[in-house]
């Protein structure tokens, strides 16, 4: 609603004001006007701009000798307005002005003395014209135009009209349209012509649904839509957010080689306010021979991300546009809230697809090398890290009976004094300890024993750098007898000490070992669609009626009692074969009516 006080400087009186606010609402000159109006409120539907308006008549009175010298002096005076009370004279074009320079000002977009928009809106603009180019081509084609108009206006453009507004930009600026689609400076040109020809409240329209505020500053509640994560529950993107994102690397991979380069990583983040990814994400995720951050790490750090502060990945979510392109209420709609997972265990089945691992070890124990090689990073590769640029995660995939999933790999710092929820909320945990230093295995058995031994968080001990000669460690027993003693599996060798990049089967080892927590639970399908092949043949092999048929199948086959001389009868063989031969031809056939729309 808004509000409009009718005031003017202490030394006029009887200018009109009360006149002009009784035949608004009157449609008629009062031959008798009161001393002051009371407050009336407007209803929607008699203003252009159908928003209720709300008049405050002010008792201060004054007089304004002439206003085009002050229009003249001030730039920040938008509109001036001839107007009679009595004539019934632009009474409505005053109050439809008002509300113009109230909801859409011309003085954020635009600078009257250089004729020219002001930086803040060149600079939204260009963000809003990055975002729309969806194949990043440095142009916005027909289709591209067409997705904006619909986006910001709700209706697509006519062909004719299409074709009209390019002859505008064609005839006033030279490199304005390009293969037949509008360029940048185009695109910057078109609001200019907007503005100056008093429209600016189409640049405003397209400014408020790209998520900026009067300020020109991106909106708080689109950057950070509201979004509920209940305690013991994790957050991750959902199927619909990672087809997003994937083209967004397709948008920027320009070179086709599944990596970013830093220029391609550069403009990708072109259209965030700051550069998100800082070098030790390099050291996060996988990479490649170049050091540059492959297709693979790059989701495995948008998956991080999120599940380590979802506020963040909403907002940069934001900044690339997420809800417009992908036609979502809200960045929100593309994260998933996972259940607790208590209920995960009592129900045996989760649907979770990130799982953590806290590492800890005592300094110099080999924490940090166990991270890097999971990444297959080995020892020589580690020693060009630059301490500054040193992560204390990792995250990569891995497969969890067939299935692959993300693990999370989280180096604890080790003190032993101090230990947050944070660095205790796990899914499994590594003790790492070092088999060349005696004193190292002893730390491994004090945070087994003070923080793990009575949880129900499966532990691994891994002993590293097993290039090395082993020696004695100095505790009550030797770490063999310690697992034994509290039902943990042997101690895992594990050394990043080689020559090409180090053995994966440790982490093999870690998932097969995180997927018994579940005792057998059914590790749902990262993709959750129930739209594409799989799923759809997931869901079949998983539906009722085939559980039926395969338990019928098997009671008649297997179960039933079978006879030297059924076995021997050429008639029971006829009859295995035909009935095997059925359900094959049965299974084949659905696969392809799957298959066919996909």
């Amino acid at each position: 609603i808004l509000s409009l006080l009718f005031s003017l400087p202490p030394s006029t009186a009887k200018v009109g004001k009360t006149s002009l606010i009784m035949s608004l609402v009157s449609e008629e000159f009062p031959n008798v006007v009161p001393y002051r109006a009371e407050e009336i409120t407007i209803p929607a539907d008699v203003t252009p701009e159908r928003i209720p308006t709300h008049i405050s008549d002010l008792v201060e009175h004054s007089s304004m000798e002439t206003i085009l010298p002050i229009m003249n002096r001030h730039s920040e005076i938008e509109t001036c307005v001839e107007c009679s009370a009595k004539n019934l004279k632009n009474i409505s074009e005053l109050f439809y002005y008002a509300q113009k320079a109230v909801l859409h000002p011309t003085g954020p977009l635009y600078c009257p003395d250089k004729k020219d928009m002001k930086p803040l809106c060149v600079k939204a603009l260009t963000r809003i014209f990055k975002v729309s180019d969806l194949d990043n081509d440095g142009i916005l084609n027909d289709n591209e135009l067409n997705f904006f108009q619909r986006t910001c206006f709700n209706t697509p453009l006519e062909s004719q009209a299409l074709e009209d507004v390019k002859n505008v930009v064609r005839k006033n600026l030279s490199d304005g349209v390009c293969d037949n689609g509008l360029t940048l400076q185009g695109f910057l040109f078109l609001h200019t012509l907007f503005i100056q020809r008093g429209r600016h409240e189409t640049t405003w329209t397209v400014l408020r649904r790209f998520g900026y505020d009067d300020d020109l500053e991106l909106n708080q509640d689109y950057l950070f839509p509201p979004l509920k994560v209940p305690p013991d529950c994790t957050t991750e993107l959902n199927h619909n957010a990672y087809l997003f994102l994937q083209s967004v690397f397709d948008k920027h991979d320009k070179d086709r080689d599944c990596a970013l380069s830093p220029e391609e990583m550069r403009d990708l983040f072109d259209v965030f306010p700051y550069m998100p990814w800082g070098p030790d994400v390099n050291n996060t995720v996988c990479t490649n021979d170049q050091g540059w951050i492959t297709y693979q790490g790059y989701l495995s750090q948008w998956t991080l991300t999120t599940y380590l502060d979802v506020q963040r990945c909403l907002e940069y979510l934001g900044y690339l546009g997420y809800s417009i392109i992908a036609e979502q209420e809200s960045q929100a709609a593309g994260i998933t809230v996972t259940r607790d997972k208590k209920i995960d265990l009592q129900k045996k089945q989760t649907q979770r697809s990130v799982f953590r691992c806290n590492v800890f070890g005592d300094i110099g124990s080999g924490k940090s090398g166990f991270l890097q090689a999971f990444l297959g990073r080995n020892l020589m590769c580690q020693k060009t890290i630059r301490e500054e640029h040193r992560s204390y995660y990792a995250i990569s995939t891995t497969y969890v009976y067939g299935q692959e999933k993300y693990l999370l790999l989280h180096e604890v710092f080790p003190d032993f004094d101090y230990l947050s929820d944070a660095d205790l909320a796990c899914d499994i945990v590594c003790l790492v300890y070092d088999v060349s230093n005696p004193y190292s295995f002893e730390y491994c058995t004090k945070v087994f024993k003070q923080y793990f031994m009575d949880s129900k968080i499966p532990c691994m001990m891994i002993a590293a750098k097993s290039d090395l000669p082993e020696i004695k460690q100095i505790y009550g027993c030797s770490p063999l007898e310690f697992c034994r003693r509290h039902k943990m599996p042997p101690p895992q060798s594990f050394t990043c000490n080689t020559a090409a990049a180090p053995s994966r089967d440790i982490y093999t080892k870690l998932t097969t070992m995180l997927g018994r927590i579940w005792h057998h639970a059914r590790l749902r399908c990262m993709c959750t669609c129930n739209r594409c092949t799989f799923c759809l043949c997931q869901n079949f092999l998983n539906s009722e009626l085939l559980q039926t048929v395969r338990a019928k199948l098997y009671a008649v086959v297997l179960i039933r009692h079978v006879s030297q001389a059924d076995l021997k009868s050429s008639t029971f063989w006829l009859k295995a074969s035909v009935g095997a031969t059925v359900f094959a031809v049965l299974g084949f056939a659905m696969y392809r009516v799957l298959l066919k729309p996909r």
